[in-house]
């Protein structure tokens, strides 16, 4: 499987770093700002792992996840959450974000870089 990665951030800065640092190591990084222009994108590009920030304007990252699930190709690509929203959501869940394929939840103001590399380094090494 490819190395391709779906990258949804809305902050700009971010999203340059993230993808920075997702494609030194040889991905191919598509970044994109919203749910639904994430949507749009699966019709040229299916992704190998997803990352994605759970406050998005417009559709918010859970409602993106439902729907991006509700695709029967689509529902064994796996998720890491990269987010500003306190893990102690990730608690009171009740198996949510495992039903949504979520395979691991970053909290942005502890995650490092290396943190993320390592999550998408296992999830591709998998597949």
């Amino acid at each position: 499987m490819s190395s391709n990665i779906l990258l949804i951030e809305p902050d700009s800065i971010l999203g340059r770093t993230y993808q920075t640092v997702l494609t030194k190591k040889g991905r191919n990084v598509r970044w994109l700002r919203s749910a639904s222009a994430a949507i749009a994108s699966l019709n040229h590009e299916v992704p190998a792992v997803v990352i994605i920030e759970l406050q998005l304007p417009t559709h918010n990252g859970v409602e993106f996840l439902y729907e991006f699930r509700s695709y029967q190709d689509l529902v064994d690509i796996p998720v890491i959450v990269l987010t500003s929203i306190p893990p102690m959501l990730k608690a009171f869940s009740n198996g949510l974000w495992e039903h949504l394929g979520v395979v691991a939840y970053h909290y942005k103001p502890l995650t490092k870089l290396t943190d993320l590399n390592r999550s998408v380094d296992r999830i591709l090494a998998t597949q």
